[in-house]
């Protein structure tokens, strides 16, 4: 097999194993990504291995992607061009409902332990009901 080149990710750092991957214990981190590019040897090589593992406490992914044909290299950029732009579309609906998650936490409470616009909602609506 060529030079293999792997990333592993967790949310403090990044570094390249000196070890073979399988069977790494990643220093006891269960949430990781870990990325897999063998080299081609310039072009030379197109049956390599090139792999995304995504894991996190219980659950693994494996994604794969092969270049040995046409047709797979296009479906491999497909592929990982969707997962990015999935990912960005994600990220960016995540920080959002974060920071909604925040605000609301940051708002002032009442003794009942609503929050005080949600305690004065309840107050408006007493009268109002049979």
């Amino acid at each position: 097999m060529g030079d293999r080149l792997a990333q592993y990710g967790d949310v403090n750092d990044w570094f390249l194993p000196q070890e073979s991957i399988p069977g790494v214990n990643f220093n006891g981190h269960t949430s990781y990504i870990l990325a897999e590019a063998e080299s081609s040897r310039g072009g030379e090589y197109k049956w390599g291995h090139y792999m995304l593992t995504m894991a996190d406490c219980r659950r693994r992914i494996q994604l794969e992607f092969f270049l040995g044909t046409i047709r797979a290299r296009r479906e491999s950029l497909r592929k990982i061009d969707l997962l990015i732009k999935q990912l960005e579309q994600f990220r960016t609906a995540l920080r959002a409902e974060a920071n909604l998650i925040h605000q609301y936490e940051a708002k002032p409470k009442s003794k009942s332990g609503k929050t005080k616009s949600s305690h004065d909602a309840s107050e408006r609506t007493k009268g109002t009901r049979k």
